[in-house]
């Protein structure tokens, strides 16, 4: 009969007693209660625990003896084997560890500064002898701040001088008192990796034996927040954790900067990298201190009116830095903006700036200031130096000659077409640009029945023309004021599918060179014009000659443009030709698969077009980079690069962009613009009253040795080649021909042995 599974109810009562268990040699105990188990016969060997396994409190036998079955041993064996981190790379201390109080243990720096290699950015006072004994004042004493070993042994001795002056900065060694700093270093000498290294070792030490911040803060262009993300990853992998954020739903981006604000632990993102106009629109959602804002790009800022500028100024933090490649410095309101945006109040109130320095400091560069004015504004001018000297640090481009081969660099003016020429002339005549005089600092752009494009439109419609006739086909077609008598120059085969590089000096110059480069060598070229219209010729060229390439605007997405670009560098990669728009593409695009940089056109602003010029001679190069700038000859071409070579050689400024040309000129100066020399070789060589050019036409060497002397602003110091002939360079001299007037052409260094060049 079966047996209820109830619970019997003899069984309902006190629960007895467990017997206690004597300790035995792996036998039963007396008085022991085995039950049914048939192996309860069966003597167990003697096991004796070794010591790591008795010194292990959360693992002790549980009948408290030291003599263990061998089953225990087993589990103990499993249980007590060493921790393996799952980290890759990721090695850990091999002390013992375990519960209860933390040992008491002197403070130690996270890296050894003693290390032949160490790059130490803070060392301790050495303490004395009786201190050194006293471990109570040795733990209180600071520790010694080392760079990660992984990124000091890829710092070059300038890069570490750059990270040494940035942590004095922000730690506020520099100026007691003040937290920030401006790097204006020239392009390619790793501002990038310098802060990295800023931010990595802020974000992991200090003196005081702990993080000097949790959080910090990259400010970029939309262009340059993947390039930045990268960085990080390729220097530190998954040492770090960043979030970048350029675009998205509004509301996922406020989620995202409230969570990098209030996450904390281990998981929490260390570093935002953000775009300019990303956090302006959503720096309400970023509420939270932040740790340290770095500002790449950072001549953005240079007016403190701007909502940019007083976004940024809202961030809760006292540690700001500011990298910009091209530093203001014509404009003293915009260098206070500068200074006043990462340590504010060091030069005083706007105001204060004005009456101090400003005022004293223009007096005295004027004509006709007197002695006295000009020894108060020099004495102002040093002052002001000196404090900003403090917290800014520039070196030049100079520099990477020591690390890459060398980079030639010419001026090139080519001569107008007979087309070029008779629609140039037809449009500077024109009555619908005539300039009348409307007041100081003011002119109409109209005459009396008549309207046609202001003075600033039409100056881009003569650069345009400069290019290629096709490019204001258009305007022709349309007959549009000013271009109207233009008709009748129109030739009859024009066929708007179809390039004619005849119709330009420019396109035919550049459509020989490219010719030359890619039957007689395996080079790359960078083809950049500042007019998309330009790059759009250049792309029907292309396909005309069958030529491979890949085109960079502000059409493609941000996502696209590293790939595009990481494609064109591989050495197996088959293009030939990487079109690049200034605009979209003039920061922080690395072209170093090409050694061939053509630049069409010239900007105002000098900072665009150096920013342009240096997408090839950048840390990676391995071949000689020859850099061209095209200009047409007599033209307003000339002109702009005169204007760009005198505001360069005077205080290597940074000029506004078109709309603010205006404010520079005058009517006479406007009126200047709208002149063609059509007897010069070169506008900008005539100007300079050169004597080493002969009436002739023959050269003479700047040096008798005839040693490269660097690439200095000014044009008047390079090497001048009349008519271009004589020119050390076979692409450009059998190419140009009769199509070019002239040359200037510099050199960085000569080529020979260099410094090792440390791997990227």
């Amino acid at each position: 009969m079966r047996r209820s599974l109830a619970p019997s109810r003899r069984s309902l009562g006190p629960v007895p007693r467990k017997r206690s268990i004597a300790p035995t040699v792996g036998g039963s105990s007396p008085g022991c209660d085995n039950g049914d188990d048939s192996d309860s016969g069966s003597p167990q060997p003697k096991v004796h625990l070794p010591p790591f396994m008795a010194d292990r409190k959360p693992l002790t036998p549980l009948n408290g003896n030291e003599v263990i079955t061998a089953h225990e041993a087993r589990i103990f064996g499993i249980l007590g084997k060493p921790f393996k981190s799952p980290l890759p790379g990721h090695t850990t201390d091999n002390s013992r560890r375990g519960l209860g109080v933390r040992r008491l243990t002197l403070r130690q720096p996270l890296h050894d500064p003693d290390d032949d290699a160490a790059v130490v950015l803070y060392r301790p006072p050495p303490l004395s002898a009786a201190d050194a004994s006293n471990p109570e004042i040795r733990n209180k004493h600071p520790v010694a701040v080392v760079v990660d070993p992984i990124l000091g042994a890829k710092l070059r001795p300038h890069q570490i001088e750059g990270v040494q002056f940035l942590y004095d900065c922000v730690t506020g060694l520099k100026i007691p008192g003040y937290h920030g700093a401006i790097m204006a270093d020239g392009m390619g000498l790793g501002k990038t990796l310098q802060n990295v290294t800023l931010t990595w070792t802020l974000l992991k030490q200090s003196p005081e034996c702990r993080p000097t911040l949790t959080k910090a803060v990259i400010v970029c262009p939309s262009s340059l927040v993947k390039n930045w993300s990268n960085e990080f990853r390729k220097w530190l992998g998954d040492r770090v954790s960043t979030l970048p954020i350029d675009n998205g739903a509004s509301d996922e981006i406020d989620k995202k900067l409230r969570y990098f604000g209030s996450a904390s632990g281990r998981a929490a993102p260390q570093v935002l990298i953000i775009s300019y106009e990303t956090l302006r629109g959503h720096i309400h959602a970023l509420d939270q201190p932040v740790g340290i804002v770095i500002c790449d790009e950072g001549h953005r800022l240079k007016n403190s009116e701007n909502q940019t500028y007083r976004a940024l100024m809202a961030l809760k933090t006292e540690r700001r830095v500011i990298l910009s490649g091209t530093p203001v410095q014509n404009e003293l309101l915009e260098y206070y903006a500068l200074l006043e945006f990462v340590n504010p109040g060091l030069l005083g109130s706007a105001g204060e700036f004005r009456k101090k320095f400003e005022i004293p400091i223009l007096r005295g560069r004027d004509a006709d200031a007197t002695a006295q004015e000009q020894e108060l504004g020099q004495t102002k001018l040093n002052e002001m130096v000196e404090l900003v000297n403090r917290c800014l640090i520039r070196r030049t481009s100079d520099i990477l000659s020591k690390y890459l081969p060398p980079k030639i660099e010419a001026v090139v003016c080519c001569r107008l077409t007979g087309l070029q020429l008779d629609m140039y002339k037809r449009l500077i005549d024109s009555q619908a640009i005539a300039l009348e005089d409307d007041g100081p600092g003011k002119t109409n752009q109209k005459k009396s029945g008549g309207s046609g494009p202001t003075p600033l439109a039409f100056i881009t419609h003569l650069k345009k023309l400069c290019n290629h006739p096709e490019l204001i086909m258009d305007k022709i077609q349309a007959r549009e004021p000013g271009f109207a008598k233009l008709q009748d120059l129109v030739p009859a085969k024009w066929d708007s599918r179809v390039v004619s590089p005849e119709w330009s000096g420019k396109v035919m110059v550049v459509d020989a060179m490219l010719a030359m480069l890619k039957s007689t060598t395996d080079e790359k070229v960078v083809l950049i014009s500042n007019y998309t219209q330009t790059l759009d010729l250049f792309e029907r060229l292309c396909r005309q000659r069958r030529y491979k390439y890949v085109r960079l605007d502000g059409t493609m997405s941000i996502k696209k443009r590293q790939k595009v670009v990481d494609h064109f560098n591989a050495p197996d990669s088959d293009d030939f030709i990487f079109m690049l728009s200034s605009k979209a593409g003039g920061c922080g695009i690395n072209l170093i698969g090409a050694s061939r940089l053509i630049l069409t056109d010239p900007d105002w602003n000098p900072a665009s077009d150096a920013q342009a010029l240096a997408r090839c001679w950048r840390d990676g190069q391995r071949r000689i980079t020859y850099v061209y700038r095209l200009v047409a000859t007599g033209t307003i071409e000339e002109k702009i690069l005169a204007r760009q070579a005198h505001k360069t050689a005077l205080s290597d400024c940074v000029i506004d962009e078109a709309e603010d040309v205006q404010r520079h000129f005058s009517l006479a100066d406007l009126r200047r613009l709208f002149t063609l020399n059509e007897g010069t070789t070169s506008d900008l060589h005539a100007q300079f009253k050169c004597g080493r050019c002969s009436r002739d036409g023959t050269y003479a060497l700047i040096k008798p040795d005839g040693k490269p002397m660097g690439i200095p602003s000014d044009f008047s110091q390079w090497d001048h080649y009349p008519l271009g002939k004589g020119v050390k360079d076979r692409i450009l001299s059998e190419a140009g021909g009769d199509l070019i007037s002239f040359v200037f052409r510099a050199q960085s260094h000569e080529a020979g042995k260099r410094v090792d060049e440390v791997p990227t």
